[in-house]
């Protein structure tokens, strides 16, 4: 580990945030984070406030940050961009247009904002989905334009990608400072468990409780369990982030995972036996599988800025398995088909 890394204990003492997206599911972690390090202000837009699919938001957004700090007192102002309109396969398949625009629209005039008001630095959030369909495993950054995204989820993959497009562009015209992150697919307490939109892991988890509570024979899983997927603990992921924001300063994107693969089966049949149900698993071929396969090469993140995962993989299910069981069916979510 590199001595000229800064000290965290100082580092954001005199730093203002801006976080995006902060009171979502990673942003709320990453927003706690800040707060414990210290941060001299962390500012989390609300959509409601300013809608940062229009520009004229962005801009007041950023109006009004530059306003606070010049009233108080002068110190940096950091963008931590983690807004997206996201969802799972099903969600993507219906939706791809809004997918694409909302996703691009928030994320590119954002970044020519931040750097036209002198923003210091611009820590952007990619996605697992800019990989290639058919990528080489494990993922290496190098492959990210080797060929067309996972077409279920191309769309918003390739919006999100267009932020590696301007950082990089952005920094050699203008030497502007900003960084590109790829996380893989996240874990954890405070997910969305909502089946229309959530990612496979809430998923299968509150139809596993849901069925064990009604006493169900069978639950249904799309595709055939094969595709293998790496899963990132929501935790680690805001670790790495703030790490990325510390001490990593160039805009070559940089993979933000565990290393750890599993496939779908497997998962599924992990989750079913931590939640305790004991009914049979229907697999439906007919709906689509993803992406074959994904595990991302994380040897760059702890390179350039010394970040590695924590947490074992079944700890953070359990984790994710607790807090659902007390905070998402403890408040009388409307059980699955009722």
């Amino acid at each position: 580990m590199s001595n000229s890394w800064p000290e965290r204990a100082t580092f954001w003492h005199d730093k203002r945030v801006i976080v995006t997206g902060g009171s979502g599911f990673l942003g709320s972690f990453v927003v706690d984070k800040l707060r414990t390090c210290g941060a001299a202000e962390v500012i989390v837009p609300r959509s409601a406030d300013y809608d940062l699919r229009n520009i004229e938001a962005i801009r007041q957004l950023f109006a009004d940050a530059h306003q606070s700090q010049a009233v108080g007192y002068k110190s940096p102002v950091y963008v931590i961009h983690l807004a997206a309109h996201v969802g799972g396969i099903g969600a993507n398949r219906a939706k791809p247009a809004e997918f694409f625009y909302d996703n691009l629209m928030m994320s590119v005039p954002l970044m020519h904002e931040a750097w036209r008001t002198g923003v210091a630095k611009f820590v952007a959030i990619g996605t697992v989905c800019a990989y290639p369909k058919f990528t080489p495993t494990p993922f290496h950054e190098d492959d990210l334009w080797n060929g067309y995204p996972e077409e279920t989820n191309a769309p918003y993959g390739l919006a999100k990608k267009m932020m590696l497009v301007q950082s990089q562009t952005y920094r050699e015209q203008y030497g502007w400072n900003s960084i590109f992150l790829l996380p893989v697919n996240l874990y954890g307490p405070r997910d969305n468990f909502d089946l229309e939109t959530s990612h496979v892991i809430p998923a299968l988890i509150r139809k596993c409780l849901e069925a064990k509570a009604r006493g169900d024979a069978e639950i249904v899983a799309w595709g055939d369990g094969s595709p293998t997927r790496e899963f990132l603990y929501v935790e680690d992921a805001a670790e790495g982030i703030i790490l990325a924001s510390e001490r990593y300063n160039a805009s070559d994107p940089v993979n933000i995972g565990s290393s750890f693969e599993v496939s779908i089966r497997e998962l599924l049949e992990t989750i079913a036996r931590l939640t305790g149900f004991e009914g049979r698993i229907v697999w439906d071929t007919s709906k689509p599988n993803g992406q074959p396969r994904r595990k991302l090469d994380v040897s760059r993140a702890k390179e350039r800025f010394g970040f590695v995962s924590r947490t074992p993989f079944k700890d953070g299910l359990q984790r994710t398995i607790d807090w659902y069981s007390t905070n998402g069916m403890a408040r009388g979510e409307p059980p699955i088909g009722r």
